[in-house]
């Protein structure tokens, strides 16, 4: 087992400062009178911990012009303590039972024409904001912190890469569990305490896709067991301890593969996938990656077969902007960091997805995962 060590890093809080200055001003830009957080990735970006989502109301609230207030119940509080709120300037605001938090909120802030509210703040205070803020229009914070996160900082980009080798690691190890005679589950067991072994503080998602579950992307892990003969796809990541998330696809053959059209049809999906890495570079448009990918696989005969989208940002959380799809075009720009990950998925016989992290640098791309692109075939 690895001796890594699983500890949380303590918050920079001159880097933390600076996010919420920029989230003030982008507040202030999208005509908003301040953005209420809620608990989860865009407040661990913003005060260095994510928190817990209850019924008692827990927000930060970011003016665009003003000091920053948390608010918490006092019971949770403590749970809040290793946030360096002085040094960043954020007023700390607890409340009891008893005590209205909503109205708590409204008076801290007055009488914004419009407050933005985090994309997965529970409905019953999003209801409740609402009724405290009577004429205050409310908007989604999503399309304004998003803005911020997409661009990642020296920091961000040091732990997705760190994160990246994490499950390199994992899978230069697959051929320890993926045999035939073993169940999904069981191989999937393996490879989550391998993920925590590797450097993450725990596995956010295992697939393991074999012979026609390939075929589904999203498959778990089932009681199938494992045969000689079958194309496996393996789709794993997790958080390492900063918060940043690995998420990497190979795809493996238990000895040689049974279906004869396999080495065919995986070497036009390496070619898409390489086409669409090669592509990235700033000012390149992120329907342009998915196009280079999906171009590929269109001209081969495939095209009905890879069935969503080519990729998806990465960060704090697993899925955020910029999503790598037709209709999206976002300019890509240094410091983003996204999946490219196309597919070919053959119903009721098997399926095949190749998938890197990648960074957009200031002249093109940067892979964060190196692991081999070929079919890995793996003894029997």
């Amino acid at each position: 087992m690895s001796s890594r060590s699983l500890h949380t890093p303590a918050p920079d809080a001159a880097a933390l400062r600076a996010r919420l200055d920029r989230a003030a001003k982008a507040a202030a830009a999208a005509n908003t009178g301040a953005l209420l957080v809620a608990p989860g990735s865009d407040l661990r970006y913003l005060l260095g911990q994510a928190g817990g989502s209850f019924e008692r109301l827990t927000t930060l609230v970011v003016p665009a012009d003003g000091t920053p207030a948390l608010v918490v119940p006092k019971l949770e509080a403590p749970g809040y303590a290793g946030v360096p709120t002085d040094d960043l300037g954020v007023d700390v605001l607890t409340w009891v039972d008893g005590d209205d938090p909503y109205r708590l909120v409204a008076d801290r802030l007055g009488k914004p024409g419009r407050i933005a509210v985090s994309d997965f703040t529970p409905a019953l205070h999003v209801l409740a904001l609402r009724a405290a803020f009577g004429d205050a229009e409310q908007t989604l914070a999503g399309p304004i912190v998003r803005e911020l996160r997409m661009r990642k900082d020296a920091a961000e980009i040091d732990a997705l890469r760190k994160a990246g080798a994490a499950i390199d690691r994992v899978h230069a190890r697959m051929g320890e569990w993926l045999r035939a005679g073993r169940t999904e589950a069981e191989v999937g067991a393996d490879i989550t305490a391998a993920i925590v072994e590797e450097g993450h503080t725990h596995a956010d998602f295992v697939i393991v896709g074999s012979g026609p579950n390939g075929a589904s992307p999203h498959h778990d892990v089932s009681e199938r067991v494992i045969e000689r003969g079958d194309v496996v796809v393996i789709d794993i990541g997790g958080p390492v301890p900063e918060g940043y998330n690995s998420d990497s696809t190979r795809t493996y053959s238990i000895g040689e593969p049974r279906d004869a059209d396999v080495a065919e049809t995986y070497a036009v999906l390496q070619r898409a996938q390489q086409a669409a890495v090669d592509a990235v570079r700033p000012g390149a448009t992120a329907e342009s990656i998915d196009q280079a990918a999906r171009d590929v696989i269109d001209a081969a005969g495939f095209g009905e077969y890879f069935i969503h989208r080519t990729g998806h940002g990465i960060g704090l959380d697993v899925h955020e902007e910029p999503y790598i799809i037709k209709g999206n075009v976002l300019p890509l720009e240094a410091g983003m960091a996204f999946s490219v990950e196309p597919g070919i998925y053959q119903p009721a016989r098997w399926g095949a997805r190749i998938e890197d992290i990648v960074l957009v640098t200031d002249s093109g791309v940067e892979p964060v995962n190196t692991r081999p692109h070929e079919l890995v075939v793996l003894d029997a």
